[in-house]
């Protein structure tokens, strides 16, 4: 049984325009994802394609303009927002995308001790603190003192101390120094082989690539494709979604080919296939209406095309 599992998930945000009129935004439409023991997921996709509000989606932190719906399980059984509440940063625990997260008016290792449920705060603040190596020192300051990288490194603590089931790192890597970063990304791997379900958000694939099972591809709100690992790779051959293999080979170390036009906003989402617009496979039929996600050679993609 998958520990989290997210189906169908449709996030829309209204918003009020001239003489008090109400518009509605779909900023993610029919979003799935599966979080399992053992495993790491990693979602990549441009930005503003729906990943840290995924992210939000399941810890229930939305802002109050925002409609939801779809499905969403925790070991089988409904995740209501009262739920999320009790959860988070116990069982679901984030490692954000901003440092502004910290208290500003705590000390960071009184921070990081309160997330400690079992044994002693104290030592277990003491010795992530050494792992990510953070001085003794660190602990008595507030975070107006830390550098980026020091902050970032003070969030990922608080999630390793907090023995949870699940953890969702949101670009938890930007402004720490290579060692610190492949470190950082082997703890999450060991996170993972003890029982644990990691999602990783991110822009860097190639660090998705050295710890993740899957990838996870996002495009405008939705996904577009899910694979394993080892399907990114040569050209793209395996991968299914024209995306997908665009966006690998749009890589530096690839063929560093552009991708043509942008991804829509989400005040002008086109009809049918999200990425008919910009795909190469695009036929009138892509512009009938939105494809399902459907199995396809281990993995699976949103593309009527896709063989």
């Amino acid at each position: 049984m998958p520990i989290l599992e997210v189906k169908n998930l449709s996030v829309a945000f209204t918003q009020y325009t001239t003489g008090f009129k109400q518009k509605s935004h779909q900023v993610i439409s029919d979003l799935n994802v599966t979080l399992e023991a053992g495993k790491i997921l990693a979602v990549v996709g441009a930005s503003g394609s729906g990943k840290s509000l995924l992210a939000h989606a399941i810890l229930g932190v939305l802002p109050t303009n925002a409609k939801v719906s779809g499905s969403m399980t925790y070991v089988g059984e409904e995740l209501t927002h009262a739920r999320k509440i009790a959860l988070r940063g116990k069982e679901i625990a984030l490692v954000p995308q901003s440092v502004n997260y910290l208290d500003p008016l705590m000390k960071v290792g009184k921070q990081v001790r309160t997330s400690v449920r079992t044994g002693d705060p104290k030592e277990a603040q003491k010795n992530v603190f050494e792992r990510y190596h953070l001085k003794p020192e660190v602990e008595g300051m507030y975070p107006f003192e830390l550098s980026g990288g020091m902050a970032r490194r003070t969030l990922l603590s608080t999630a390793i101390v907090s023995g949870a089931k699940v953890i969702i790192a949101d670009e938890p890597t930007p402004g720490l120094d290579p060692t610190v970063m492949k470190e950082a990304l082997g703890n999450f791997r060991e996170l993972a082989d003890s029982g644990c379900a990691v999602m990783l958000i991110t822009h860097d694939i190639d660090s998705a690539l050295s710890i993740a099972d899957e990838i996870a591809v996002f495009y405008a709100g939705t996904t577009v494709e899910i694979a394993p690992v080892t399907d990114f790779t040569g050209k793209g051959e395996a991968l299914r979604h024209p995306y997908s293999k665009a966006l690998w080979r749009a890589l530096p170390q690839n063929d560093f080919i552009p991708i043509k036009g942008s991804q829509p906003h989400s005040s002008a989402l086109p009809p049918g296939c999200l990425f008919e617009p910009r795909c190469p496979w695009a036929t009138s039929d892509c512009r009938k209406g939105r494809p399902e996600m459907r199995e396809l050679r281990d993995g699976t993609v949103r593309c009527i095309h896709a063989t």
